[in-house]
């Protein structure tokens, strides 16, 4: 039996990929009358479809007034207003000012709206999410596109010749590292995941045997050493622990540090290092992975 719920979500799948159509026509392809679609959905998102639709296409438009120089009018008629005053007086009326003046100050792009449904650039939509995200989910979330982002460079990184890998990086980044090569830097970010795992069971480390390793063991290092962090920080964060203090062993001489800085500490200097190594493969024309931006990775997971 398909339930109110289940025809809500068959519309919001519809609307995504239909966004631009007719609501008799968006009907006839979920199979339903008109009336008992706006019917259901009206009881079940808390507005009528049109009015959500609407809401959803000048959540769009303020999205193309930003991130495109297309001029006004061709965005108020995408939006499906038949003129550019009419587009202006609704956009105003939802974002407080013309569509201009907007695109030169802009402020919110998302409307206010009882489901929580809305245009989710480029082209989908997103719901409201079932879950809150807190401060330690983030931090979490930081750390696992960290040890992501370290296999996407290690990945490129089997591409590339030993010359490649091991000629020098001139960027002063103070005292960071000496003698950077794309290898050095590399098998630092795998060694200072493997480090703070040795300083959290109080085990010793031997620096000098990071520098040197092939891209395929820094690869099945991080195998290892990635999930162990992972597992670390998880654990921490959800025994409450980030303020427990541990005494790292692996310095000398040896210091006292708490999770939680230990936790900043790696997300700090492993974003430098990944920076270093991004800009070395941006000079060999590997541009793929950007900044390795976390902006986006972290929204996808929490999609």
């Amino acid at each position: 039996m398909t339930t109110a719920a289940d025809t809500f979500a068959a519309f919001l799948d519809a609307l995504g990929e239909t966004l631009d159509l007719g609501a008799d026509e968006r009907a006839r392809r979920l199979h339903l009358s008109r009336f008992h679609l706006d019917r259901v959905v009206s009881a079940t998102g808390g507005e009528p479809p049109e009015r959500m639709r609407r809401r959803l296409l000048l959540e769009r438009a303020a999205y193309r007034l930003v991130t495109s120089e297309r001029q006004v009018v061709d965005i108020a008629f995408e939006a499906g207003f038949g003129s550019h005053e009419a587009f202006t007086r609704a956009f105003a009326r939802e974002y407080g000012s013309a569509p201009s003046h907007w695109r030169r100050q802009p402020t919110r792009t998302q409307i206010e709206g009882p489901s929580g449904v809305h245009f989710h650039p480029p082209g989908s939509l997103r719901l409201p999410t079932t879950r809150e995200v807190t401060p330690m989910d983030l931090m979490t979330r930081m750390v696992e596109h960290h040890v992501w982002l370290t296999g996407e460079l290690l990945e490129r990184a089997a591409r590339l010749t030993d010359a490649q890998l091991d000629a020098p990086i001139d960027i002063p980044i103070g005292t960071i590292d000496d003698d950077m090569t794309i290898r050095s830097v590399l098998g630092r970010l795998v060694g200072q995941l493997a480090q703070w795992n040795a300083a959290g069971t109080q085990r010793t480390y031997d620096w000098d045997q990071e520098r040197g390793k092939s891209v395929s063991t820094l690869r099945r290092e991080l195998a290892e050493e990635g999930p162990a962090f992972l597992g670390q920080v998880r654990t921490t964060v959800a025994e409450g622990r980030l303020d427990d203090t541990f005494v790292d062993v692996t310095c000398d001489p040896p210091t006292v540090v708490t999770y939680g800085g230990m936790i900043a500490h790696v997300l700090t200097f492993a974003a430098v290092r990944r920076l270093v190594v991004l800009g070395a493969y941006e000079t060999l024309g590997i541009t793929d992975l950007d900044a390795g931006d976390p902006a986006q990775w972290v929204a996808a997971q929490s999609g």
